[in-house]
Formats: C-alpha cells, structure tokens, sequence
C-alpha cells in the first residue's frame, strides 16, 4: 500500500510545488518495480501456439515494408527550434495544408487539444491550437526537430547544454511556483518566449528523444500542478499515451499496435480502482493480477504485459519516464505484441493513474 506524499506547502501566499517522480514499495515477486510504475510481463506461449503467433509478427513486418519517406527538414525562421517545419504563433490553415486533417483530436491538460499528425505513425507530432487556431504547443518523439543551433534527435545531453546553458529549475505559474526535479530525464528552457523540454534517453547515451514546446503564456496560465479531472482528459491521456507509444515503435521499425477497446476497459478499471482506493500495484486488492482480470472480463490472448505509472501530469511524460525504465521499454518496444488498451483515472487530488496492458493473441 502506497502513501501518497504531499506535494506541495503553502509559503505566505505562494504556493510552491516540487514535482519529484514517486518511489514504489519493494518489489513483490517477480515484478520489476522502478521509479515512475510497475512493469510487469507474461507469457503464455505454448509450442503450438508459436506458429501462429511468428506468422502474426511477420504480417506485421510485411506492412512495416512500406516506409513513408521522411519529411524534409529545414532551419526554422523565426525561432530556435521546429517541429515538423512548424513553429509555435504558426496558423492551422498552413500546417493542414501539408500535413491534410489530423488523424485525432484530444483533450490535453491545457485545456485544449493535441491534434495529432502522422502517416500511420511515421512523421508523427502533436500539435495544440488555441481558440484562433494558432499553435501554442508541439511534440514529437520522432526525427522531425530542426533548429538554428543544430539540436535534433539524436543529439546528445552534453551537446544540448553546451549550446543552451542552464536550464529552468523553476516556472511560475498563476498563483504558484513550480521546481522542476527531473532527475536527468530532461531539460526545461525558457526560448523565445516558449517552454522548451528536451527529453533524453538513459538507454541510449542520453540522446535527445523528444520534444515539446509550450508558448509561455499558455504554461504559465495554469493555476495548479494537475489539470481538473474529467471524462474528456481521461480519454485524452488514453488515446495521446497509445498514439505516443506506436509512434515510438514506429521510429523503432517496429509493427503499430491496434487498439483494443475491451483491454481499454479492463485496464481502466484497474487505474480508477488504484486511484480510489489508494494504492499501486499490478495485484489488484481481490489479489487479482493484470491476466486474470483480463481473462475475468473475457479477453483471449496469448501473451500480455502490463505498464503502471501515477502522477505525471501528461501522458508525454508518462511516456518518456516509462521509456528510461528498463522494463517499461521491454513492453513498450515488444516486437510480439500486436495490440494496446491505454486506462486513465483520477485521484481525488486529480493525480492521473496509467495503465497499459499489451497483449498478443
């Protein structure tokens, strides 16, 4: 059973939050317990069942022959750095003109919404419009980052600190202070007017992974840590940590997970019973693990794994924490698995609950 720390204190009148990733009580058996979650995986693979499965995987190989040609870069104009070609104070009208309609549209924690750009995942990036259609936010965890400095994927922390200097430790928000702890996961630049964080990965020599740019107004704007819960935010987490997830096997050469609405459900449940009941663990309090609870609800499958994470406040964040988590990345970058259910709940403190549950049948 987990105790949920405080977050934050009040001095004076300014409210000042620490945003540290949460540590998990000792491992329980077998189970792979890391800062940002759980991982767990399972197999069920019996030998007449390889046959099947291997052809599964290979389908899914063949669609990934076809690759989209990689868009062509160029410098940015106005500011530091682009994504996809596109800066931050850019209009919608330009983007869809290039990149056609978004493929889905959802609440993100701003209170507008990541409209999403891809062709079946490959030249992916996310971007937020404000009411005038004007982009106030971009992402990507591809190679679609350009700049006036050289920075891209694929840069190293070393290079990024070298060219930027010092990063953010704090960002004022409207009505409290916000001390970034990130512990080496990423950098926080104030650029042009825009929050700039650079997300590296700790598996890979500390390379620039991602990206995402916020207009200060917008980050500023916010008046707590967490976003106020709702049905829409849910759903928005859900459908951004699935579409963020194939869109990094994508990058990798890997097959594009379907989704799964039942596994939706069922991993839903587990995030809103965690939520409410107050703990975190991949055994649910009726002793239930992540496959019974799926078989409970009727799901087939032939392998499984589960990723937990609690209290990032996107599921970009939640990605990126999950991805330097050694376990986490074995799910997230399974070349067996065929198809994802994303579940999101809230907490009364409006602390988002993740569950992932992967399978192949």
């Amino acid at each position: 059973m987990t105790i949920f720390k405080k977050l934050a204190k009040f001095i004076v009148v300014v409210l000042v939050v620490v945003w540290t990733k949460p540590l998990w009580e000792s491992p329980v058996e077998n189970f792979t317990t890391q800062l940002f979650g759980e991982n767990l995986s399972f197999s069920r693979m019996q030998d007449q069942a390889t046959s099947l499965f291997d052809s599964i995987v290979d389908n899914s190989a063949d669609d990934e022959q076809s690759r989209t040609k990689a868009l062509e870069l160029s410098q940015p104009e106005d500011q530091t750095f682009s994504v996809g070609n596109i800066e931050i104070g850019d209009s919608k009208e330009e983007i869809e003109q290039t990149y056609g309609e978004p493929k889905r549209e959802t609440t993100n924690e701003y209170g507008l919404k990541w409209a999403s750009y891809h062709e079946n995942y490959q030249n992916f990036l996310m971007v937020a419009y404000d009411q005038e259609d004007i982009v106030q936010g971009l992402y990507t965890n591809q190679d679609m980052i350009a700049s006036q400095n050289d920075i891209s994927l694929g840069s190293t922390k070393s290079e990024v600190h070298k060219k930027l200097g010092e990063t953010e430790s704090t960002i004022a928000h409207n009505g409290f202070n916000m001390q970034i702890n990130s512990d080496g996961e990423y950098d926080v630049y104030r650029i042009d007017g825009n929050y700039v964080t650079i997300f590296y990965d700790e598996h890979d020599n500390d390379e620039v992974t991602a990206m995402q740019i916020v207009a200060e107004p917008l980050e500023t704007s916010k008046s707590s840590l967490y976003a106020d819960a709702s049905d829409a935010l849910k759903e928005g987490f859900e459908y951004q940590l699935f579409d963020i997830t194939n869109a990094e096997r994508s990058r990798r050469g890997l097959n594009v997970l379907d989704w799964n609405e039942e596994v939706k459900k069922t991993a839903r449940k587990h995030s809103t019973d965690m939520a409410v009941n107050h703990y975190f663990d991949h055994t649910n309090q009726q002793g239930q693990s992540p496959f019974d609870r799926m078989q409970a609800d009727g799901i087939t499958f032939i392998s499984a794994g589960e990723n937990l994470a609690q209290g990032q406040t996107s599921s970009i964040f939640a990605h990126q924490g999950l991805m330097n988590s050694e376990g986490h990345r074995k799910n997230i970058v399974n070349e067996d698995f065929t198809e994802l259910g994303v579940g999101v709940d809230f907490n009364e403190d409006n602390q988002p609950f993740y569950t992932e549950n992967f399978l192949s049948r």
